[in-house]
């Protein structure tokens, strides 16, 4: 079994991520071919090739066998249909792209090539979501009733990645329940395992705006501002006096010295005041379910904590479950003192070893050509991104939303 050759195409976070785990499967696959507009982040050792974008690469007789795409959210569909076109398998960053339409683009194109398409719904994957999933569906708690998904974003991760970062200006990217939460609503859909037949959400931009900058800020913390000192979302503090070779702070620049990142702040999006960016994604959302046989669901979005992770309570007949990430805890009716728990450690990897497991069987998949083991593939992604959508065109609209009539 020859290891199969890989093109990565994005080689930001995401994309040096994936790098980084394909080197733990040596037997299955290599990566040879990188495409990134940015040059110092398109050298990656081992690779043969290297472009300035996707369009460079698709543009060659064909490469190699495969390809991860880990673009920005906007630039997922032309990638994913150029590819699938010319006979790639796909690894695709989710969300799967930034329209409906395009999501339905890619399912099509991905029936009509008969190619292997995975996308990184990474929560099905994360040993205690699985476990969880494996619970339920066991009948741990008899018939599921109810659903309550938190999301905690964490106030400084909201700010570093939906305000001043990537992801803070949906006319960039995407609305922030698919950018960051279509993983949730993927997940609560997978557990619910019937039909979503409505839609309900509201949320809104609430804190990260100018109107509510303290008085005496300045547009930058580097400009100085006499705030900054004591201001918990200082970017020195976040982004230079700090560990700069580690996420968060590792994408502020490539040059990791303190002068590096203090220029970065100077003149970069990470050096802005967080109320006075051009953020306009919401600061928390909340989503209520109804799917097929009366079973609900509830989602809660919030930057408003200290800690970042989730938190999952499920409701059935016989029984209840709470899991935090660490531990699941279950309580049955027919033995109230009788409570179990059940160590769920998160395993390195991204996204609790999530992440690899995606890649890993992305890549087995490849070479037995059964994609039996990959549960979110391109169909069962569209499923719940259709979802989101209704989500998010009922919180702006304000109504009850069907995802039958997206």
């Amino acid at each position: 079994m020859s290891p199969k050759q890989i093109a990565l195409l994005g080689a930001g976070q995401r994309g040096q991520l994936f790098a980084r785990l394909l080197a733990q499967f040596p037997a299955l696959a290599r990566l040879t071919t990188v495409a990134e507009p940015r040059s110092e982040h398109r050298n990656i050792d081992g690779t043969q090739r290297a472009f300035a974008d996707w369009r460079e690469f698709v543009a060659q007789p064909k490469l190699c066998d495969a390809v991860i795409i880990a673009t920005l959210d906007r630039d997922h569909v032309g990638p994913a249909l150029a590819c699938l076109e010319r006979g790639y398998d796909v690894l695709l960053e989710k969300p799967m792209a930034a329209t409906l339409a395009d999501c339905r683009a890619i399912e099509a194109a991905q029936r009509a090539s008969g190619r292997i398409v995975s996308v990184c719904h990474s929560l099905r994957y994360q040993t205690g979501f699985r476990k969880v999933k494996d619970l339920i569906a066991g009948g741990a708690i008899g018939k599921l009733v109810t659903l309550d998904l938190l999301e905690q974003v964490a106030f400084w991760h909201q700010a570093h990645s939906f305000v001043r970062g990537n992801w803070g200006n949906e006319d960039r990217t995407i609305f922030m329940l698919m950018s960051k939460s279509c993983h949730d609503i993927d997940y609560l859909a997978w557990l619910a395992d019937r039909p979503c037949r409505q839609v309900n959400s509201h949320g809104a931009l609430t804190f990260f705006r100018r109107d509510n900058a303290p008085p005496g800020s300045t547009e930058r913390c580097t400009d100085p501002c006499p705030l900054e000192p004591t201001c918990v979302y200082s970017a020195l503090r976040q982004y230079v006096h700090t560990e700069r070779d580690r996420w968060p702070a590792e994408v502020v620049s490539a040059d990791h010295s303190e002068a590096g990142h203090l220029d970065a702040l100077r003149t970069g999006p990470y050096g802005r005041c967080v109320w006075k960016c051009d953020n306009n994604v919401v600061d928390h959302q909340i989503v209520a379910l109804n799917f097929a046989d009366d079973i609900t669901a509830t989602f809660t979005m919030t930057a408003f904590t200290q800690r970042g992770g989730r938190l999952l309570r499920a409701h059935g007949t016989e029984g209840e479950l709470a899991f935090d990430e660490n531990q699941i805890t279950l309580r049955r009716f027919n033995a109230a003192r009788d409570v179990e728990t059940i160590p769920t450690p998160a395993e390195p990897g991204g996204h609790g070893g999530g992440d690899a497991r995606v890649l890993r069987d992305w890549l087995e998949a490849l070479h037995s050509r059964d994609d039996s083991r990959i549960v979110a593939n391109a169909q069962e992604s569209l499923k719940t991104h259709t979802i989101v959508f209704a989500a998010e065109q009922s919180r702006r609209e304000s109504r009850s939303v069907s995802p039958a009539e997206m």
